[in-house]
Order: structure tokens, then sequence, then C-alpha cells
């Protein structure tokens, strides 16, 4: 059946693709069986997170920028993650009502994911999604995270470009800058930039560039600032040109395979230990590991012993 997919996806199918994303999402041993399939067909897509508060307009903003992406002939896919339904475990909002004018065109994809509980905001099956997709022969693939306030840094071990959207008034746009998102974001988007206090927005977040103008120089790219206002398209040309922008200068600075080694290695690292935990899971009797919490509640153990053990006994592995 994988196979079979496979090569539909390959010649174009897009039925194929959705079956396959969403076996990568549903059965760890499919993704793998699939990954180690289509790995050598990847590589060739430039992959944009877009992330932001809750309110800046991300998906409006992601709508514009397919129309004009593809208004240069590019292959679009986009995966749009979402909070978790507590019925289903599926996600929340579906595909992105805004988007769907975009849905019966051949050229572009768009598929919803969901959390599932996984930290900064992406899927834990975001990855391979993007592979598909990549394979599939999307040019661009736009990842936008769930946007619900906090530390969204996962994007960066996903994407090429991060871009990261606010608006005027928020109230917690220097919050959020100081709490870390200014060291991932390779963009700054002002949208709704008709609303009061734009330009104090955009002097906090030159104010806070310039507190790093050092390390930008060392680099050679600084964020640049772009307003916008996705409703009526203003500023959506600029703001992919300065994607472009920042492509050309990943690939002439050769940071983009500094980023995409940084990526796999991450990306090892976290398949590394989701192998271990589902290895230490079928080794270890449940009333094995009640025992070992057992000893930790009443203080004859602590948590690291416990941990101990528990490779030990289950990999082998001493510590």
């Amino acid at each position: 059946m994988i196979d079979d997919l496979i090569s539909r996806m390959l010649k174009g199918d897009k039925r194929a693709v959705a079956r396959l994303i969403t076996l990568v999402e549903n059965d760890d041993e499919k993704a793998r069986e699939i990954v180690k399939k289509i790995y050598k067909y990847t590589g060739n897509a430039h992959v944009i997170g877009i992330t932001g508060p809750p309110g800046s307009g991300k998906s409006t903003l992601l709508d514009k920028l397919i129309k004009v992406t593809r208004g240069e002939g590019n292959i679009v896919g986009v995966i749009a993650i979402d909070p978790t339904s507590p019925f289903t475990g599926g996600a929340l909002l579906g595909d992105r009502i805004r988007m769907q004018r975009h849905s019966t065109d051949p050229g572009v994809f768009i598929r919803s994911m969901a959390t599932r509980g996984s930290l900064g905001g992406l899927a834990k099956a975001t990855n391979d999604a993007i592979k598909v997709l990549d394979a599939f022969g999307c040019d661009v693939i736009f990842v936008e995270t769930v946007g619900v306030g906090q530390i969204e840094v996962d994007i960066v071990k996903t994407a090429d470009t991060v871009v990261l959207t606010t608006v005027p008034g928020l109230g917690d746009d220097i919050q959020a800058i100081k709490a870390g998102l200014m060291e991932i974001a390779d963009i700054f988007v002002i949208n709704k930039a008709d609303k009061e206090g734009v330009e104090a927005t955009v002097f906090e977040l030159e104010l806070m560039l310039d507190l790093e103008k050092e390390k930008w120089a060392k680099r050679g790219w600084r964020p640049p600032i772009i307003k916008t206002i996705a409703t009526s398209t203003k500023g959506i040309q600029e703001l992919w040109d300065a994607i472009k922008r920042h492509r050309e200068f990943l690939e002439e600075s050769n940071e983009i395979k500094q980023k995409r080694k940084f990526r796999v290695e991450e990306e090892v690292k976290t398949i590394v230990s989701s192998m271990i935990a589902k290895r230490i899971g079928e080794k270890m009797q449940d009333d094995e590991l009640m025992y070992l919490i057992d000893k930790i509640l009443s203080r004859e153990l602590d948590p690291y012993s416990a941990a101990e053990v528990v490779l030990e006994k289950s990999l082998g592995v001493k510590v």
C-alpha cells in the first residue's frame, strides 16, 4: 500500500499526499517506512515558519502569501498547526477557512495538524509531513504555528526562514521578545499596520535589534521589519521579497547548510529518544514501574537513581 501511495504521490496525486501525511501522523511504524523510502526525493523545498501570538493575523497573512507565491509559479504546501480537540484528538480548527479558496488549486496543498500536546507549538509529525510535501515537489512549504502565546522556538528546528508576526497595541510585544522570540526571527512583520501605535511598535523592535547590532553585523543579516495590512494585501509583496532575499542570503553565506545540519542533529536526537522510550515501555512491566514510583514517593529512591535502574533493566545500559 505504501509503495503504491508513494508512486502516486511522485506522479502528482494530492489524494496520495493526504493519505501519506495521515499515516505519518498516526502510525509511527508506517511513518518510519515512508520516510525511509521518500527521503532521497527531499531537500529541495524552502520551508518558511509563520509564528506569533494569537490575534496577529497569521492565517490571513498566509492566505495572501500563498496567492503571491503561486503567482510566481511555485508549488506551495501549507501545514497549519492547530490546537488539539479534547474529544477527537484531531486539529480543532480543521483546514483554515481563510485559506479554503486555494484548496481547488492543483498547485496548493493545505493540511491542518493537531499539536497533540507537543511542546513548542508544533506537531510531533510535522517534520515527516514536511518531507512528504517536499518529495511531492513543493517549492515552498509554509508552516503556521498554533500561536497560543508560548515561546514557539521549535519552529527554528523546522524552518529555513522564520517570520514572526505581531500587531500594534498587543500589549505583550516586548514581553514576547524578551521571552526569546527575538532570537528565532529572521523577519518581523507588523500586521494590521493601519491600527494606532504601529510606529511605536516599529520603534520597540528597532530598539531591541539595535541592542544586538554587532551580532547582526557579524552574521550579515539584520531581520527586516515589514508593515502589512493582510486584509488589503498591503505589504504582502514586500514581505515575500524579504523572504526571497533571506533565502538568497542563506545560500550565499552557506548558512542554509548549517541550519539544516542543526535540524538533522535535533531530529536524530528526537527519534533516538522516542525509540528508547518505546523500548523501555515494551521491556518494563507496569508493576515494576509502579514499584519504583512508590519508592520515589516514599523517599527511599530518588528520580535519577530510578531512571538508572530503568535504563539498566530495559536496555542493559549502566549509567
